[in-house]
């Protein structure tokens, strides 16, 4: 549904895109990652006609951005950083003004806007102006604006930027539920944690340049091997669970206190799961915590770009 190849875009002498490839199939969510300044943006206003490329070419359910922009129009929504709603209007007119620029019917313009708002949980503040509107519950008109035409392929640009954790939470459903109806979404976010919880699979940009495109599994994979925590009942076994995990880790690395009366060493395969539950049991150590798991995205950002999280900062 969304392709786009060898992408270049320059602002003077700034390359904000240097070859950008991205293919992204009906019906998932493909998550865009980068740092600030790394091209997520400008990859998204040339993939919704809002920019020309330099050079390259970008498809949408087989239209070229370019020669077709009009057909595509016709099957994007797209949400940016910044509310594009009227402020002055109130929620239920800013959804009927959408449908009417979409030449939808009057009728059916207001029978849309109210599945929105329902939907939205904005039903009781549908006819307040949109200026008295909560930051959260401006970026859900905003999301519902883009919705009105039913669009195939939605863009959502850091949708998530500023709501607070049970919002964000609201909004991740609502991008579920649209994957599970049949859209396609492509999402650039400033949060992992967010590409992880939606994205079937991720594209990192960083400096206009695509440095890595996997599943979200696949990417944690590029850290290197797994990570075995263990907690023990009693904390006089540290010690003995220490020199247990030890024993089964990668190049036998001694073990590490992640967290208070945890300990953690790297292991190479699932194997030392089974290994290291059997020496325990033959030492007579209980525990009360033992995991195995893949290394974070926050890892694997840090490994391919150098830098903690999207921002810069560690999280």
């Amino acid at each position: 549904m969304v392709e786009a190849e060898g992408l270049v875009k320059r602002f003077g002498e700034t390359r904000a895109l240097q070859g950008v490839d991205l293919a992204v199939p009906r019906g998932t969510v493909h998550g865009v990652l980068g740092p600030n300044g790394a091209g997520k943006t400008t990859a998204v206003r040339i993939l919704s006609t809002l920019l020309r490329p330099d050079a390259g070419q970008a498809r949408i359910a087989g239209f070229d951005v370019v020669r077709d922009a009009e057909k595509v129009r016709s099957r994007i929504g797209l949400t940016g950083q910044y509310a594009s709603v009227d402020e002055d209007l109130t929620g239920r007119q800013n959804l009927v003004l959408f449908g009417t620029l979409l030449d939808l019917r009057k009728s059916a313009a207001k029978h849309r806007a109210k599945e929105l708002l329902e939907w939205f949980d904005l039903t009781e503040a549908a006819d307040r102006p949109a200026k008295t509107y909560s930051g959260g519950m401006r970026r859900r008109l905003d999301l519902a604006a883009s919705l009105v035409g039913r669009p195939d392929v939605i863009f959502l640009d850091e949708p998530t930027t500023g709501l607070d954790p049970s919002k964000r939470e609201d909004m991740w459903q609502v991008v579920r539920t649209l994957v599970r109806d049949g859209s396609t979404v492509l999402l650039t976010t400033q949060y992992l944690e967010e590409a992880e919880a939606l994205a079937d699979e991720i594209t990192v940009i960083d400096h206009g340049r695509v440095i890595a495109n996997d599943t979200p599994e696949q990417l944690k994979r590029i850290v290197g091997g797994q990570t075995l925590e263990v907690r023990p009942a009693d904390p006089a076994d540290l010690e003995k669970t220490g020199l247990i995990l030890a024993s089964v880790a990668t190049n036998q690395k001694p073990a590490e206190m992640t967290r208070k009366g945890v300990l953690a060493v790297p292991v190479s395969g699932d194997e030392a799961l089974t290994e290291s539950v059997a020496r325990l049991a033959t030492a007579g150590i209980v525990v009360t915590e033992l995991s195995m798991h893949l290394p974070s995205l926050d890892e694997v950002f840090f490994t391919l770009t150098g830098r903690k999280d999207t921002e810069g900062n560690h999280k």
